[in-house]
């Protein structure tokens, strides 16, 4: 076809994330962002911040971003896809109404946007479409031309951000002691959040018990476990779990919490576990904390082996993934008929966000969906 390299009408792609610091100074002005309009004293940023001061107060996710970052222009380039791409935090430098700043002014008027979160869920979707709104009328009040936005689909059942997990899985287990192999359990890991978020997410006839976030998750873990008991020969068992949880206790959140779960394991018998952060794009604080950090010192402790898998990062098939996610939504703006990639059982996610779709906690304006205010 003659314009399968084409990405028009868009002439810019926005990778979009969390920010993270990149030195002790930074973070608690970092946290302070985080947590803006939630009153918390700056002695209990102080303490939140401990995790950045192991190590170094410098949060990976930046570098990882850089790394992504350079990935996707070195794919773009080697296919011929014409497509500059930005980069832009929600919570730290290159901040994101800076970064569509400098876009305006380089003349770019449509603009595609690649999330760093690839499941349904306020904080993972909605949240970054709200902080998207909420440049653009920074940029209006500026007397700014804005750019129409729109924003990837979720991606969390693309061969391409699956299969370098599947990989993952599979040499995680062939590290483990080879007696205790075969009867190793995958503890597929991800970012818990409040039942009553998890409930919303999604668009709305996706809404119930856990919504389109726990049930996107148990489809991709699915997914990952059937390909690793292809390539191994072995049925491993499994079981979605979560971590990093925040907030008031008295708040429901998903579980079981990750830790919990390895106590629940070894009391089963469990010889040895897999942790595989398939709710995670990259090794950010949250992963190297949280699994490498506290969740291995728990395994240790009950004399557990465990090993944790890799996360996708700026691995060569996710930088693919991105290029075909672009290409399709330009086809389909377009008007061409597209078959969109996806594993699993629940197909390919929808490409503009209706209305209702996880919702937020106070309504907000949000961009790159149905209810955008700007068209």
């Amino acid at each position: 076809m003659p314009d399968v390299l084409d990405a028009s009408p868009y002439d810019a792609l926005l990778l979009l994330s969390f920010g993270g610091p990149e030195g002790p100074d930074d973070v608690v002005p970092f946290l302070e962002n985080v947590t803006r309009g939630r009153g918390i004293p700056k002695e209990r940023l102080k303490e939140v911040g401990q995790h950045y001061f192991l190590f170094g107060g410098v949060s990976p996710i930046n570098d990882q971003n850089r790394a992504l970052l350079d990935a996707l222009r070195k794919d773009f380039a080697e296919h011929g896809l014409d497509l500059p791409v930005y980069w832009g935090n929600r919570n730290w430098a290159p901040y994101l109404t800076d970064t569509l700043r400098e876009m305006v002014r380089d003349g770019r008027r449509r603009i595609l946007v690649l999330a760093t979160s690839a499941y349904a869920s306020y904080s993972g979707c909605r949240q970054y479409r709200e902080n998207l709104a909420d440049s653009l009328a920074a940029l209006e009040a500026e007397g700014l031309e804005l750019p129409r936005i729109d924003k990837l689909r979720h991606y969390f059942n693309h061969p391409g951000f699956v299969e370098p997990m599947v990989d993952g899985v599979v040499r995680s287990l062939a590290e483990l002691p080879e007696e205790v192999r075969d009867g190793a359990h995958i503890a597929f890991c991800t970012h818990s959040i409040p039942t009553s978020a998890a409930d919303t997410s999604g668009p709305v006839e996706e809404h119930g018990d856990g919504g389109a976030y726990v049930r996107q998750h148990l489809d991709v873990a699915q997914v990952i476990a059937d390909a690793v008991r292809e390539h191994t020969g072995v049925d491993h068992p499994w079981q979605l779990v979560y971590q990093s949880r925040s907030g008031a206790p008295h708040i429901p959140w998903l579980e079981p919490d990750i830790c919990d779960h390895l106590e629940e394991r070894r009391a089963a018998g469990v010889p040895a576990v897999v942790m595989a952060p398939i709710g995670f794009v990259s090794d950010h604080m949250e992963v190297l904390y949280d699994l490498d950090t506290e969740a291995t010192a728990k395994a240790e402790e009950l004399g557990l082996p465990v090993r944790r898998s890799a996360t996708v990062g700026a691995d060569p098939r996710f930088a693919a993934a991105v290029r075909d996610l672009v290409l399709e939504r330009s086809a389909a703006e377009r008007g061409r008929e597209v078959a969109p990639c996806a594993l699993g059982a629940l197909g390919a996610s929808h490409n503009l966000c209706p209305v209702g779709c996880c919702p937020a906690r106070a309504p907000r304006p949000a961009a790159a969906g149905a209810d955008s205010p700007y068209a």
